[in-house]
Order: C-alpha cells, then sequence, then structure tokens
C-alpha cells in the first residue's frame, strides 16, 4: 500500500478577494477527490488587498473601476462571470450596486488567532468571513461582526474579543504580510504546496487536482 503524500498547504488570500473565495472552495473540492492520496494541512497566510480602506468602507463599483480602470460594462460583465465560477462551488457572490469594499486588517487577526486554536476551525472562519463579506455585505472590520461570526464557527467569543480590542497579532500578522510578498506573491490567491509549489490564482478544482497529482509525484520521486 502507498503511503499518501502529505502537504503543507499555504493559502494566501485576501477576505475582500471573489477569486479567494473560489480558490479555497476549489482547493478543498480537490482535497476531497484526492482522499486516501494527498493529506494535507491548510495554512491560511495573510495578503491585504486594500490596506488604506477606512473602517466605513468604499464603494465598491467606483473602487475596482478606478483601480483597473474598467467601465460600467465591464465591472458588470466581470461580476456576472465571478458570480458565475463561484455559484457552481457553492459560493453565492451577491456583489452589486451598493456593494461596499471592507478593511480586512482585524479579520486577518482574527483567523491568525484561529489557527493557534484550531486549524481546521480556522479553515471554517475563513470561509464564514467570505460569506459575511461577498454573500451578505457584512463590515468585515467592524469587531462585533467578527465576534459574531467567530461564535458561530465554534470559536470561543470573548476570547475573540478580548484579542481584537488589544493589540495582539498586529507585528505577527504584518510580518507574515511582509514574509510573503518578498516571496515573491503579488497577487492572490496563492497557493503554496511544501514551501516551494505555487499553484496561482482561483483555479477550478480539477486544475488543483491535476497539479497536487503532480507534486505528489514528484515529492515520491525525490
Amino acid at each position: 500500500m502507498i503511503a499518501p503524500a502529505r502537504f503543507r498547504i499555504d493559502f494566501v488570500s485576501d477576505v475582500a478577494c471573489p477569486w479567494c473565495a473560489i480558490g479555497l472552495a476549489s482547493l478543498k473540492s480537490a482535497l476531497t477527490k484526492l482522499e486516501g492520496s494527498v493529506e494535507a494541512e491548510i495554512h491560511l497566510q495573510p495578503f491585504e488587498l486594500n490596506p488604506q480602506t477606512p473602517f466605513e468602507g468604499e464603494d465598491a463599483g467606483e473602487h475596482i473601476r478606478q483601480k483597473y480602470g474598467i467601465d460600467d460594462k465591464q465591472l458588470e460583465a466581470n461580476r456576472i462571470a465571478i458570480r458565475e465560477r463561484a455559484a457552481a462551488l457553492g459560493v453565492a457572490i451577491n456583489t452589486q450596486a451598493g456593494s461596499r469594499v471592507w478593511n480586512t486588517f482585524d479579520a486577518h487577526r482574527l483567523l491568525h488567532w484561529a489557527e493557534q486554536q484550531d486549524r481546521e476551525k480556522a479553515v471554517a472562519l475563513k470561509q464564514a468571513l467570505f460569506r459575511a463579506y461577498f454573500t451578505d455585505n457584512e463590515n468585515v472590520a467592524d469587531r462585533d461582526v467578527l465576534v459574531r461570526i467567530a461564535k458561530e464557527t465554534g470559536l470561543e467569543g470573548d476570547a475573540a474579543r478580548r484579542m481584537l480590542d488589544g493589540n495582539e497579532f498586529v507585528d505577527e500578522v504584518r510580518a507574515q504580510e511582509h514574509r510573503w510578498q518578498q516571496g515573491g506573491i503579488h497577487s492572490v490567491p496563492a497557493t503554496v504546496v511544501n514551501g516551494q509549489y505555487l499553484i496561482s490564482g482561483g483555479q477550478p478544482p480539477e486544475v488543483f487536482e491535476s497539479a497536487l497529482r503532480e507534486i505528489a509525484t514528484k515529492v515520491a520521486a525525490a
């Protein structure tokens, strides 16, 4: 019997990135199909697309038009494409006129804390934050929202509140962001396997599955 390949997967992403929501759902789908041949630990790594976003957020459409230099027609076409890709994976992206872009730094602090409590619950928290951001258009800079989502994910709400109200993990999250940027990660999602193999973008499940099989073959031959 061949032992399964063991992977550490660093998933570098931002809560404010719809392709990251798609990528994480695709990755998890691929790992389910590879069960028995691949054992993987997913570690969440922070990346902020819009670190200067104020607490009250910004209009999402205006932000994207200015950032990428696109018009309303292109914006709507992009939203439709993202919505369709996400829906196929069971992810609801409801971004529309009036939606907002939110600051995600405290969300990354919460995720860092959550991983120290329970790695699997941290991944569930990440997916819950994606739902809050893209399905419900909630302000994930609001600590009340973050604490509520942490509790809904099975984490200790009072401990989450104490962490968020203090300065814990500010330096650690900044250091992790800097580390990945220095390592060449400038767009997300970025899926790094065993610290050396990169799968870029919010790929479909079959692309993740194929890439992970190829990496497993390389690891076995090493």
